[in-house]
This record gives structure tokens, sequence and C-alpha cells, in this order.
């Protein structure tokens, strides 16, 4: 257990119709401005907005697209919280620059650690921009079928070594570490990762120990291999995020902010 340290929960709502959970989906300004609302009530530090599903399979959206899903969100988010702390799910560094001149300061959400886009790293660097960067292979049409690796939780710690240098050569001095359970992996490579969590919290070039986000909110990791769906699988998914929290957890990214309140409570009593 690791006691003392503060922990994040990042509600998730998807501009988009094309989320792999239905209810996470909001396509109208009103129902994202309620489900705002709903989560900070229910005890949410971050929200994060993504106009772009990342699901195997999805068909991948432009930054002009993206953009247009964002802007009216964004506007009105920062008119009624000015202070809250928003996530923005993107890889693409024209939304990143859209988002900064409403925001200010924010946090990028970036599937592809920068790969997809060559200009998201300078870009994040010069605005001074948490990061948080999250280890994929291929794309949403390819992931699935590119899951060979010697030791998947030694390649990752070897991808996020190669990044870390990447982020300093480009200024990039906060950034998050996200494993990506779910993306070009397998049921048991994810369950790996899970077990072997603690890893990731080591020294990496230019820094120290990143922060660890873990994201299996209702993921296929879960629902499939117990023949349930994704409504089904709230009370599986906070058994992982209290494995995740022992395993040394900073951030849970969760469709379901009261359940995971209450795991980190029960964490802490554990403590």
């Amino acid at each position: 257990m690791l006691k003392g340290r503060h922990i994040d929960i990042m509600g998730i709502i998807n501009l988009t119709d094309d989320s792999f959970y239905a209810a996470s989906r909001c396509m109208e300004l009103g129902s994202v401005i309620k489900r705002v609302q709903q989560m900070l009530d229910e005890g949410a530090t971050i929200i994060d907005f993504g106009a772009c599903s990342s699901r195997p399979g999805s068909e991948p959206v432009g930054p002009e697209e993206e953009w247009n899903r964002l802007e009216p969100v964004l506007t009105e988010v920062k008119e009624m919280w000015p202070d809250l702390e928003v996530s923005i799910d993107t890889s693409w560094s024209y939304v990143v620059e859209k988002a900064y001149d409403i925001l200010g300061k924010f946090i990028v959400n970036d599937i592809s650690a920068g790969e997809d886009d060559p200009q998201m790293l300078p870009l994040v660097g010069k605005l001074g921009l948490k990061y948080i960067a999250m280890h994929k292979r291929g794309d949403s049409k390819t992931m699935q079928s590119m899951t060979d690796y010697d030791d998947v939780v030694d390649d990752v710690i070897a991808f996020f070594q190669d990044f870390a240098e990447k982020a300093e050569a480009n200024g990039v001095k906060d950034w998050i570490l996200d494993p990506g359970f779910g993306f070009a992996k397998t049921v048991s490579q994810n369950y790996q990762m899970m077990r072997d969590l603690r890893k990731f919290r080591r020294p990496y070039p230019s820094c120290p120990r990143p922060k660890v986000l873990v994201g299996v909110s209702r993921k296929s990791m879960i629902y499939k291999p117990l023949s349930i769906t994704p409504e089904e699988s709230l009370p599986q998914t906070q058994v992982l995020h209290l494995k995740a929290l022992q395993e040394g957890a900073d951030m849970l990214r969760v469709h379901d902010i009261a359940e995971a309140k209450r795991t980190v409570e029960v964490y802490w009593r554990l403590c």
C-alpha cells in the first residue's frame, strides 16, 4: 500500500455516438452540462472530454470534426466552471491549440503518446501542459492483431523509457503514464499488467516517477471473459479499481464516479 498520495478520479464524457458504453455518450450540450455537474457532485476531480471513439474497430475522426464537437462544450464548461481541471482526449495538435485558446491550461490525454501527430509533443512542451501518454500499437482497425510481445510489462516499460526521452527533448515536463489497458493487448496481457502495475512506478529519463493512470472501466477485458455486457460489469470494474490502487495507481479514469469514490474510500481504510 502506498499511503499519503493524492488519488484523482477522472470522469469520462464521450461527445460521440460510437463509444462502447452507451451511458457515457452525451451528444447534446444540455446533457453534457448536466452530466458534468453530476460527476462533480459525486466526487470527480477531473473531467475528460473525448470527441472520437478509440474502441477497437471504430472509425477515425479528423481534427476539424473533433473540434466542432468540442468547441461549444468547452466554451460552456469554462464559463460555468472556470477552475475545473479539464482533460481532452485527443491525438491532434490542432485540437490542443484550439482548446488552449478557450481553456488555458488543461490536460492532454493522448492515446498515441505523440506518435500520431509529430507536432503534438512540441506544442505541449511550448504551452506547458500536463500530458497523459498511453501505450498502444497500430490504430483502431489493427491494434487487436498487434499483441505479440516478448513480455508485455517489460515491453511497455521500454516504450515509456523511449517516450521519456522524447518528452524531455520537447520540453514536456509533467507527464502521466497510462499502460493502455485494452489497446493492443490480449485479456491475459491486460491482467498481467494489472498484477505488475507497481513495476511502472519507476524512474524514467528526466522523470523520477510519473503518476500512473488506470483506465479499465467496463472494458472488454472484464465483460468478455465473464460473458456479460458493459452495462453489467460495474462490480467487477470496482474490483480492478481496488487492485489498481493497491498496486500504486494515482488516477482512475471511470464512467461511474460515486462507485469509484467509494472504492477509493475503502482503499484508504485498508491502508
